[in-house]
């Protein structure tokens, strides 16, 4: 199996570079399954019900989440109802939503988790480890392969959810800081990981927003209320490649493309 994982997708921009690029990005990687963090994806906080069905018409088969899966109250009107749709499993007991899905797609089946991390995040969330421990042991009842999607800030706590996992899931790729990193790998047991996947967005700003507008926040501390940037785009994804049987990693490639928008 091949699964494509694409960065958080940032406001219009992303979503503009999903719809003229990914079909091309498909025949050449020819992936199975295709899954994208899309909690920034409305005006680069929140998602709504039309930006989620842009982006599967798009081509993609299923959208995590992360700490601003709330950003837009009118998720709580879609978010039970929309099957490829995961928030954090690990937010408190009782809050609308699912925190995994199986994406059965051709006959192929794939488990989906999304977590979101406990450290510098400023979110209630249960512990991502034992919580992750919980979704698997439901997930392996029905499938072999199974994607970790975890939301954090720090490299240390995704670095150590991988650790945990190894040999339990195929994957466990990190979002949320929308800078890719270069430490891909798979483990001799079958997991393969990377701490942050990056980001499908704008590419001259700072991590998505408005250059002029960060520099100013860090210079005086005040709030205000950023803009997605302008200029070039960039889609920044990794294509993992699975055993068909057992369900452990082979390969983890890193996705990284700029493009005139």
């Amino acid at each position: 199996m091949k699964i494509l994982f694409i960065g958080d997708i940032f406001a219009k921009a992303g979503r503009v570079i999903l719809a003229g690029k990914l079909e091309k990005l498909k025949r050449a990687y020819n992936w199975d399954i295709c899954i994208a963090n899309a909690e920034n994806s409305a005006g680069g906080k929140g998602i709504t019900y039309n930006v989620a069905q842009e982006i599967f018409e798009c081509g993609v088969d299923a959208l995590t989440l992360g700490n601003h899966t709330w950003a837009r109250r009118e998720i709580l009107n879609f978010i039970d109802s929309c099957n490829g749709l995961v928030r954090p499993a690990n937010y408190p007991r009782g809050v609308p939503g699912k925190g995994r899905l199986i994406i059965d797609k051709n006959g192929i089946k794939l488990g989906l988790i999304n977590l979101i991390g406990r450290v510098y995040m400023d979110q209630p969330a249960e512990c991502p480890f034992l919580t992750a421990d919980k979704e698997i042991s439901i997930l392996k009842q029905q499938c072999n392969a199974i994607l970790v999607d975890f939301h954090a800030e720090a490299t240390s706590e995704k670095a150590a959810l991988a650790y945990y996992l190894d040999g339990k899931v195929s994957a466990v790729v990190g979002t949320h800081t929308h800078v890719q990193t270069a430490d891909e790998r798979v483990s001799n047991n079958g997991t393969a990981f990377i701490t942050d996947v990056g980001m499908t967005g704008p590419a001259e700003g700072i991590i998505g927003v408005e250059r002029s507008q960060i520099i100013n926040k860090f210079i005086t501390g005040l709030p205000e209320r950023f803009k997605p940037a302008n200029g070039r785009g960039c889609l920044n994804a990794v294509l993992i490649t699975t055993d068909d049987t057992s369900g452990k990693a082979i390969e983890i490639k890193r996705v990284a493309e700029v493009y005139d928008i």
